[in-house]
């Protein structure tokens, strides 16, 4: 028709548009068949999408400086997220961790060796504390044998507890009853008799001599002085503090004992239950093998103890020493200590027998000479090597460091201590040796 324009290059005459110029290829040659191959399509310029969704754009990407990668706009982008962006929690994922640098790690040594000193200083300024809390878990461990004797004869755990607390309350009472009394009456015939000593050196001529010579006498006006007697009052103060002190740790010792005593399972299974599972049945059998060597320890210790007193006791009503029932009750707490507590109970004894005369103090000397080698090569050995199955060596050499490690506390843990170390060695350390 004459109205008609003509079609634009690209655009068919119905109007449709075939899309962008494409540049012709060469025509085939007459006479060939058309390559059915597709011809390599042209780069297309990325334009809006015409489908049913809507078009995504790729988003770009940051590298933080630890090496994660996160979405520049903030989006969540899963385990690369940035931190604080939106869909990954209330607060956002968290960020990577902080570099070490010389300064973080030296402030962090420093936190530490601060923190060590802290439990350090805590440690010594309760170490009083401490001692007794351990005097009194060593002896509930020590009593406990006898709290399982008698509840396999069917009394209760209360019950148990409650008559061997009554016996060692018995016990104690008997020996103070028995030191109170001679100390009090022997202090009090000696200030009586103080008078009598001075009149005595007053007319002892050799005395009044030396009197003259080295001015006794004003020294003794001068030394009396009101700062003097302060000093003086206050170590009569002091010596009364030390007495209650020592009546009040005692009373600690024995509650916190009961409590142990009452508490006992509670707390070993608690101990147990800090060991992983994966070894608890081993370290509860090793365990219990300890606890029970300690009370072994301490069975065997009171049997030795008691078998000293009562000897002491049968030989001074022999040799006829006063107060025969207080001098065994100092043996028979002296002998509690391994190896030297003996010893120290003799000396007291001899000392005793010599202030009364001296064949009774020879008779004394005599007695614990003999007395000691058969407890020391015939007793003891036989009785701690049932219970607790300890080297004579291990066990001398143990005591000594004991004592000049921590005194006498040192010397009543010592073979205990040296039983549970070679019950480790054994059953621990030697077999992990053999496997390697």
């Amino acid at each position: 028709m004459g109205n008609e324009r003509p079609a634009a290059h690209g655009e068919r005459r119905d109007g449709t548009d075939d899309g962008p110029d494409v540049a012709p290829g060469p025509a085939a040659p007459a006479g060939t068949a058309p390559d059915p191959s597709p011809s390599p399509a042209a780069p297309v310029a990325p334009g809006p999408a015409t489908g049913a969704g809507p078009a995504t754009e790729p988003r770009s990407t940051a590298t933080e400086p630890g090496g994660g990668a996160y979405p520049a706009d903030g989006v969540d982008g899963g385990p690369g997220e940035r931190p604080g962006g939106g869909g990954a929690g209330r607060y956002g994922q968290p960020g990577q961790p902080l570099r070490l640098s010389p300064f973080l790690v030296g402030l962090t040594g420093g936190l530490g060796v601060l923190l060590a000193y802290t439990i350090f200083l805590a440690v010594r300024n309760a170490g009083s504390v401490l001692v007794l809390v351990f005097i009194a878990l060593f002896l509930a461990i020590g009593l406990h044998p006898a709290v399982v004797r008698l509840r396999s004869w069917g009394l209760p755990r209360g019950v148990a507890v409650t008559a061997v607390t009554l016996t060692l309350l018995a016990v104690i009472t008997g020996a103070v009853y028995a030191l109170v009394p001679p100390v009090v009456s022997q202090t009090g015939e000696l200030i009586g008799q103080v008078p009598d000593y001075v009149t005595e050196l007053r007319r002892n001529d050799a005395v009044n001599d030396l009197i003259v010579q080295y001015d006794l006498a004003g020294r003794i006006e001068s030394a009396a002085t009101t700062e003097n007697i302060t000093r003086a009052l206050g170590g009569v103060f002091g010596a009364a503090g030390f007495i209650f002190g020592a009546v009040f740790n005692v009373v600690t010792v024995i509650v916190l004992t009961i409590y142990f005593m009452a508490t006992f399972d509670r707390l070993r299974d608690l101990g147990y239950g800090l060991v992983p599972a994966t070894r608890r049945d081993r370290v509860r059998l090793i365990g219990d093998e300890i606890l029970a060597k300690v009370g072994a320890y301490m069975v065997g210790a009171l049997a030795i103890a008691l078998l000293a007193g009562v000897s002491t006791f049968v030989f001074a009503i022999v040799v006829g020493l006063a107060y025969p029932f207080a001098l065994a009750v100092v043996v028979a707490i002296c002998d509690l200590i391994p190896q030297i507590g003996a010893t120290i109970g003799a000396v007291v004894i001899s000392l005793v027998g010599f202030a009364t005369d001296v064949p009774t103090g020879i008779a004394c000397v005599v007695f614990f000479l003999i007395y000691q080698q058969l407890e020391n090569y015939l007793v003891y050995p036989r009785v701690m090597r049932r219970s607790v199955q300890v080297n004579d060596v291990a066990a001398i050499v143990a005591a000594l460091l004991g004592v000049a490690l921590f005194g006498v506390i040192g010397a009543l843990v010592a073979i205990p201590a040296v039983a549970a170390i070679q019950l480790v060695l054994r059953e621990v350390v030697l077999p992990r040796q053999q496997h390697r």
